[in-house]
């Protein structure tokens, strides 16, 4: 029952919240400098025509009748139709939608396979060699930009070894684990190197806590204590961390979907800011933002789950 509570507490939180990014999004779109008219015409277009193109999209219109139609239009699942590629929103993003959640699962992925091993063998080590070099190694990776790493890679393992292709994205799987590999290590070096950072310190404090001394006095194996009571208070602040980190790769790939010339919704985003798409951009806006509160939902029933003292907050 505790737990039907905390979920249905979330879900009240994540519509108030998609609520008020709704507000935040109609209002910001129309702050972009430019007039979508004048893009969707030409700058030869006459003053009737872009008069009939403002009329046919609403713009002459009060703010609140636009937003009441925005409202209501995105209730009942309608989200417009894109000026740039002449389309149903829904349909154009359901096309690309799948490349961004493809990408961004293998990225996170990469990461939990990187940083979690080695989170274990520097805390284990804290203080010793194995701990110093991983350490540096990842702060390595943790201060350079992604779109920088992901140069460095399309540089030298695609344009020169030519190991990997430098865009696309494939037709079967085995093409798109091929395809992706590269933008999806560039990002996973970056976000393994926070996650491994947190995973670490978090390893040392469990491990130096009195109930791990407790069990070690019952006599319970090494990974007995490391699987029951190291490990899953480790995990606590860490889900936590790699949240956020989903959040932001699925909001941030803009950048790496430019840069691997990567069809999906990221780099679909700039061609509808450029194009001052504004039915495009609401609706790509909002789909990061169900997407975002989609994993912040699971992270927190996750999180529940290791430690039921979260289902009182």
């Amino acid at each position: 029952m505790a737990t039907i509570q905390y979920i249905l507490k979330r879900l009240a939180l994540m519509a108030v919240t998609f609520f008020l990014v709704m507000i935040i999004i109609f209002l910001l779109v129309r702050l972009l400098p430019g007039d979508p008219a004048i893009a969707i015409a030409g700058d030869r277009a006459s003053d009737a025509d872009l008069a009939a193109i403002r009329e046919r999209l609403g713009l002459n219109q009060p703010l609140v009748v636009q937003f009441w139609q925005f409202l209501s239009n995105t209730v009942q699942g309608d989200l417009g139709r894109s000026i740039l590629m002449r389309a149903p929103v829904l349909d154009v993003i359901a096309s690309r939608l799948p490349t961004t959640l493809f990408l961004t699962t293998y990225a996170v992925a990469l990461s939990v396979l990187i940083a979690g091993p080695l989170a274990f063998v520097a805390a284990l080590n804290r203080g010793r060699w194995p701990d110093a070099v991983i350490r540096t190694v990842f702060q390595v990776g943790l201060s350079m930009p992604v779109f920088y790493i992901g140069l460095i890679l399309l540089t030298f393992l695609a344009a020169q070894l030519r190991w990997f292709p430098v865009g696309g994205y494939g037709d079967s799987f085995a093409e798109r684990l091929y395809h992706l590999f590269l933008p999806s290590v560039a990002v996973a070096l970056y976000t393994s190197a926070i996650i491994m950072r947190n995973l670490r310190s978090a390893i040392v404090e469990v491990v130096d806590a009195e109930y791990v001394e407790f069990a070690r006095a019952k006599g319970l194996s090494a990974w007995q204590i490391l699987g029951r009571h190291v490990l899953r208070n480790a995990l606590i602040s860490t889900v936590t961390l790699l949240g956020l980190s989903i959040g932001n790769l699925m909001s941030g790939t803009l950048v790496t979907e430019t840069v691997f010339a990567v069809p999906g919704v990221g780099r679909l985003m700039l061609e509808a800011i450029f194009a001052r798409d504004y039915p495009l951009i609401q609706g790509l806006t909002l789909t990061f933002a169900v997407l975002v509160s989609i994993v912040f939902l699971l992270t927190d029933l996750i999180q529940s789950a290791l430690d039921p003292r979260m289902r009182l907050t």
